[in-house]
């Protein structure tokens, strides 16, 4: 093997320049050039090519978003435009291609390679960290860290004024960023997708907090969750705020919306080394031939697994640290 490629693809997430910077530095001290395709599967499909140096990647490890930009590309999963693909690679002679992002785009590395015979190899970049098959993703670490700080920030003008706020963060059908950031920072509740949203037990906890004097709350709410088996429609934190209000009125309550800024900002230490590590394992894979794996990390160990059997496997909730989580915070 001798050219390989590296793209970004879905939403974009902190960890993915540090996963681009290895995958070139590595690929460049194997003796292969390495090509950045720009915008994903659009790229690829639009021949968005560029042959990539070691100054291609200065000082881009610990940056948040992506170098070579990312979008979404439904015609990646048409015959015509996997066609256009294939004859980009072709076209610059790309032998292996490191592909980052999430199922969406793992499943594309799965059609170049069981059907056109590419060799793929996928990096896991997405901040919800629903992939089963992996510990983490690369965004998770950040896209935690900023609600944490975000949260700490309402904390200080919280406690003077005795409100409590209702903050939304991302986590459509994962609610990991939400649980995790819930135990880090004390969220007094968190709501998550795979626990059925229960507004009683939500107004009991509130009620329950001003009887022993305490005002202000963290409820951190997951974008995803459900009542009745149902999604929430519209902004959830508002949503929420409001069916509090209707059963608390004189509680002093807020909503806010984190929305992209969890995306944005520099990686982690955790994030960065984690790239880091996927990118130069992914290299490995491409120059032994392994095809159709994507990389992930179990017990701090970097590992390469089928993608089919990858993507085959069930998340599971953690339901002890949902438990754990709770106990943190009772009065």
């Amino acid at each position: 093997m001798k050219k390989i490629g590296v793209l970004t693809s879905g939403g974009d997430s902190q960890g993915m320049n540090a996963a681009i910077y290895a995958t070139v530095k590595c690929g460049l001290q194997k003796g292969l050039e390495v090509y950045g395709i720009y915008n994903g599967y659009q790229g690829l499909i639009d021949g968005k090519v560029e042959l990539l140096t070691v100054q291609s990647v200065e000082n881009i490890a610990h940056r948040g978003g992506t170098v070579l930009g990312t979008a979404r590309c439904p015609a990646m999963f048409t015959p015509q435009g996997q066609k256009k693909a294939i004859a980009t690679l072709q076209k610059f002679g790309i032998e292996g291609l490191v592909v980052i992002g999430g199922d969406g785009s793992f499943n594309g590395a799965k059609v170049l390679s069981t059907k056109y015979g590419v060799n793929t190899v996928g990096i896991p970049g997405t901040i919800d960290n629903d992939l089963a098959y992996t510990d983490f993703t690369l965004g998770f670490d950040s896209a935690t860290a900023t609600v944490i700080n975000a949260v700490k920030g309402l904390r200080d003008t919280m406690y003077c004024n005795e409100r409590s706020f209702v903050v939304e963060v991302m986590g459509r059908h994962c609610g990991d960023i939400a649980l995790y950031a819930s135990i880090a920072c004390g969220a007094e509740v968190v709501l998550l997708p795979e626990v059925e949203l229960d507004l009683d037990k939500v107004v009991s906890t509130l009620k329950h907090n001003a009887k022993v004097g305490k005002h202000d709350n963290i409820i951190l709410v997951s974008e995803g969750v459900r009542i009745n088996g149902e999604y929430l429609s519209g902004k959830v934190a508002d949503i929420i705020r409001d069916s509090i209000l209707e059963r608390m009125p004189k509680i002093n309550i807020r909503s806010v919306v984190l929305g992209h800024l969890q995306r944005g900002g520099d990686a982690t230490i955790q994030d960065t080394l984690l790239g880091i590590r996927m990118g130069e394992h992914a290299v490995k894979c491409l120059i032994s031939d392994k095809t159709n794996r994507v990389i992930g990390i179990k017990n701090n160990k970097i590992f390469d697994e089928d993608i089919v059997e990858a993507l085959a496997k069930t998340r599971q909730f953690d339901a002890k640290l949902y438990a754990f989580s709770k106990s943190l915070v009772k009065y």
